[in-house]
């Protein structure tokens, strides 16, 4: 079910933007402070605990003051690495012995590190004894039958939507769903997106799309923001319509499956006309969120990463509803961030107390009270949930999102480099200057043979 409409400026004092943990976490901007001294401070083992993300370092710290406060034997230390630098230094530090005993990794880039014995196994190292992690997060960070990262937050997919445009349009936002589109101009029998997308996206003089004059150059409000935005737009549409992103660590989805799911997202843009262009969302994947904000864009398919911005920023109202649905379902994509243990670090026995406790819900109730992110430990969720209906925002849609049917986030050794040679490939089909089934094969041909160097 969908969140009631509520005013953004009631946020207007709240703390700012939370991590979104596919892509950047929020990068951090400041400066890198390195943590000096030895190991031992005060008659107390120091363990040093990495991450990007300068929103979310200070609730990690309330964490570890009440910890330490509990384990006066252990002193945790936080520094934060800007995530520009941080996967560059990564391997760097751990070869010369400058890693932190604990620290945040993706799915994207935990791999690599896990394979050659740089990570604690965390199956082996806490074994069943912890707090209920959510599912589909903990799963992402198995290979090879182990679990090798304690889950810390997480996101899955919802839809924003300015409730003022889809009232006056007729729409609700509770239950769109997209159907592959027959010769690319029709409408599938069950497809409500786009019909819905047609009716909220006008022109300058009030023109919708089909409509005689309808001018896209000079569009005033965009319907929904099909874009190259793999976590909250492609992996999603692509899961529900029965494609996979990856099989294995190899990519997949240049299938059948996956010609009709980026079919549907391309003409959404290029020959519907509801959907910025992708001139504009490639170089700055940003801009939707900007739009929505503006009151320029009506539906906006996000996750829980863009909540405080909205909050803090929105002058009208809004809501969450449910993802878009598909011929399967919704599906969505969950990812998140996981706590790792350096299997070098000096400190095995403290380093493994800290990470028991970064594992519970005492441990990320400081992460949900500030509203910073869903924790990964299930009793820690309902905090997170009261912080924003304390504020009137319903994030209901996220937890069902997450707890349906969903679809993996990219996970592998080499994951980074197969996406970096795929992306731009599919950025040009969302242009329009690469039939979709063509750019599907380059990009997936160019994305493996990337993972194989």
């Amino acid at each position: 079910m969908g969140s009631a409409p509520r005013r953004g400026r009631l946020l207007g004092t709240a703390v700012a933007a939370a991590a979104m943990v596919l892509a950047a976490c929020s990068p951090a901007t400041d400066d890198d402070p390195t943590v000096e001294g030895d190991t031992q401070a005060g008659g107390a083992t120091t363990v040093t605990f990495r991450l990007w993300d300068e929103v979310a370092a200070p609730a990690y710290q309330e964490s570890f003051d009440a910890f330490m406060a509990q384990n006066p034997d252990i002193r945790v230390e936080v520094e934060t690495v800007p995530w520009a630098d941080y996967f560059e230094r990564l391997p760097l530090d751990l070869s010369s012995g400058e890693m932190a005993d604990i620290f945040w990794t993706n799915t994207s880039n935990f791999g690599r590190y896990a394979d050659s014995g740089d990570l604690l196994n965390i199956s082996e190292t806490l074994g069943t004894e912890h707090d209920e992690w959510e599912g589909a997060i903990t799963d992402l960070y198995r290979r090879d039958g182990s679990l090798w990262g304690v889950p810390q937050l997480w996101d899955s997919i919802a839809l924003y939507y300015n409730a003022e445009m889809v009232e006056r349009a007729g729409v609700d936002p509770n239950d769109l769903t997209w159907q592959p589109s027959p010769g690319g101009r029709r409408v599938a029998p069950d497809d409500t997106l786009l019909p819905a997308a047609r009716s909220l996206t006008v022109d300058d003089e009030g023109r919708h799309p089909g409509e005689d004059g309808f001018d896209p150059s000079s569009t005033r409000v965009y319907g929904f923001n099909s874009q190259a935005d793999l976590q909250a737009i492609y992996i999603d549409f692509l899961a529900q319509n029965g494609g996979q992103w990856q099989d294995g660590d190899r990519f997949a989805f240049a299938s059948p499956e996956g010609e009709e799911a980026f079919q549907y997202l391309v003409d959404l843009i290029n020959t519907h006309h509801v959907a910025p262009s992708a001139a504009d969302t490639n170089p700055n994947g940003d801009l939707p969120q900007e739009l929505f904000l503006q009151g320029r864009l009506a539906l906006f398919q996000s996750g829980p990463y863009r909540l405080r911005t909205i909050a803090d920023s929105a002058d009208f109202e809004w809501g969450i509803a449910p993802m878009v649905g598909g011929p399967e379902g919704r599906v969505s994509v969950v990812h998140g961030v996981a706590a790792v243990g350096n299997a070098h670090s000096e400190n095995i026995e403290a380093t493994t107390t800290v990470l028991r406790w970064l594992g519970s819900a005492d441990g990320q109730s400081a992460l949900a009270s500030q509203g910073i992110a869903f924790p990964a430990a299930v009793d820690a969720q309902q905090t997170f949930v009261d912080y924003w209906a304390d504020r009137d925002v319903d994030v209901q849609p996220f937890l069902d999102a997450a707890q349906g049917e969903t679809t993996p986030a990219p996970t592998g050794p080499n994951t980074n480099a197969g996406m970096n040679a795929a992306t731009p490939i599919l950025q040009d089909m969302f242009l329009g200057d690469v039939p979709v089934p063509e750019a599907l094969r380059e990009a997936q041909e160019a994305g493996n043979a990337a993972l194989e160097e």
